[in-house]
């Protein structure tokens, strides 16, 4: 890999040192937008400012402390960070095995790639290996920069991936929000409703393909960019116009039947037959999708 290694340690497996490096699996592609004065529309600076004296602080004179009282600070430089763990700070330490599909999607944060250095070949192989055979994901900590993060190892064609998890204390409840309550009954949901659901989610199933999506979203901003430069309007402030709303409204679903049935004929497929019993309609729905292979279900951890 060209990419330079973001931290440099080990897999601690039982008692097997597996030595790795660690690579983002990002590749951002925001819109790097600048921020303007509109008066002019020069770019507007920032300045690390000292707040007692008010006078601009070089980078060479700024150093990372930590505030134990009211302004009284502990000054903490990179080698402090090291040795207050220092086993920690260089260790992936795998305390336990779980299957994927029981880690929430909430808990997914940020992933990376590891790659074995020079004469940790062979070990990285059988820890990914045995993950794919065990069909189980590696449940570690790892400190990265001055955090420690849970994290959860999952094997991706050859390459072990890390992805960092939020802890439990950091994952809001959804307790306080207002939600349809559990089950069809108690929700209002017809079996037959939900049998029209099934079908219309089996004919849109498909493999995974990452390829097939794109932000469309960037590509819209980027040809509006090109619009107002070649329109000689890259000096014109769009207003909202009156009556335009932030959020679109949906007229109020009188007849769910109706768009379920819209919805499949959308996509070519025919609505189940009636059956008499729940189990009967659940296999009547599902005979009459397409012949194919159902989609492989791509986890978080394993997408990245």
């Amino acid at each position: 890999m060209t990419q330079r290694a973001l931290w440099k340690g080990a897999i601690s497996f039982g008692l097997v040192y597996i030595p790795v490096q660690m690579f983002s699996a990002d590749s951002a592609q925001d819109l790097d937008l600048t921020m303007v004065d509109k008066r002019d529309f020069s770019p507007i600076g920032y300045k690390r400012i000292n707040k007692s004296t008010g006078k601009e602080v070089d980078w060479s004179d700024i150093v990372k402390a930590y505030e134990y009282q009211n302004d009284q600070y502990v000054v903490l430089t990179d080698e402090d960070l090291r040795r207050a763990n220092a086993e920690a700070t260089r260790t992936i330490d795998i305390f336990s095995f779980v299957e994927g599909r029981q880690i929430p999607p909430v808990y997914y944060e940020k992933p990376y790639y590891l790659a074995p250095t020079k004469g940790g070949e062979k070990v990285y192989a059988l820890l990914r290996e045995a993950l794919k055979r065990s069909q189980r994901y590696a449940i570690a900590q790892v400190v990265i920069r001055t955090k420690q993060h849970l994290a959860v190892l999952a094997p991706l064609d050859d390459v072990i991936v890390l992805d960092t998890l939020r802890y439990g204390d950091e994952v809001a409840a959804a307790d306080r929000l207002e939600l349809p309550a559990g089950g069809l009954k108690a929700a209002g949901i017809s079996e037959k409703e939900l049998r029209m659901a099934l079908t219309l989610i089996d004919s849109m199933s498909e493999d995974w393909d990452a390829s097939r999506y794109r932000d469309t979203y960037r590509e819209d901003i980027m040809a509006m960019v090109k619009k107002k430069v070649k329109a000689h309007q890259t000096k014109t402030l769009t207003e909202p116009e009156e009556g335009d709303e932030e959020i679109p409204h949906q007229a109020q679903i009188i007849d769910l039947m109706a768009l379920l049935k819209k919805s499949l004929n959308s996509t070519g497929k025919k609505t189940p037959a009636k059956s008499s019993s729940s189990v009967g309609r659940i296999t009547s729905a599902k005979k009459t999708a397409s012949p194919k292979k159902p989609a492989k279900v791509a986890s978080k951890a394993k997408a990245g």
